[in-house]
């Protein structure tokens, strides 16, 4: 069975190669590889895309600024929230962002019962474990790929996460 970062590596190989489609064996395991418009898509993984209808996640992460054509004497509430977002989305150009390799469900603990396993604040090495992504029904342990402080946390415990979702912004050290 391959680790999420064996895949990963496999994904980018082929993706960098002239292959369009490779196929691994291995002790009952098919693994089936293909080009498509010029990334590499396992099967499995795009017939799960295309059963989900789901915003894209790059419009949840854009901040919802209200255009106001009338003056105000003070900036209210909402026009001062819609600032601080847009100056976090500025400030998140140098942060590394740790994306879900698959479709899945986010679980932020290895059950319910337990802490998870990072929070906005914690310091991670390269392989320290932040989350866990479940796709048919096999556990999926996600690394932090990267040395740095989690910034935030981007997914919820039991959400429905895409390929390539953001799930955490992490500041490089």
């Amino acid at each position: 069975m391959f680790k999420v970062q064996e895949l990963r590596e496999l994904i980018r190989l082929v993706d960098q190669s002239s292959i369009n489609e490779f196929t691994y064996e291995n002790e009952g395991t098919t693994i089936t590889l293909k080009k498509n418009a010029g990334a590499a898509i396992v099967p499995e993984v795009q017939q799960a895309v295309e059963k989900v209808v789901q915003a894209p996640a790059a419009e949840a992460l854009q901040p919802k600024v209200e255009q106001n054509t009338q003056p105000a004497p003070a900036p209210s509430p909402a026009a001062e929230k819609a600032e601080s977002q847009a100056e976090k989305t500025q400030d998140q150009s140098n942060l590394h962002k740790i994306e879900s390799p698959m479709v899945g469900t986010f679980y932020a603990a290895s059950s319910p019962d337990k802490p998870p396993y990072v929070k906005a604040g914690d310091k991670v090495e390269e392989d320290t474990i932040v989350c866990i992504v479940e796709a048919m029904k096999l556990f999926n342990e996600i690394e932090a790929e990267v040395k740095g402080e989690i910034v935030e946390v981007l997914a919820e415990n039991g959400q429905l996460v895409e390929y390539g979702q953001p799930l955490f912004l992490v500041k490089p050290e």
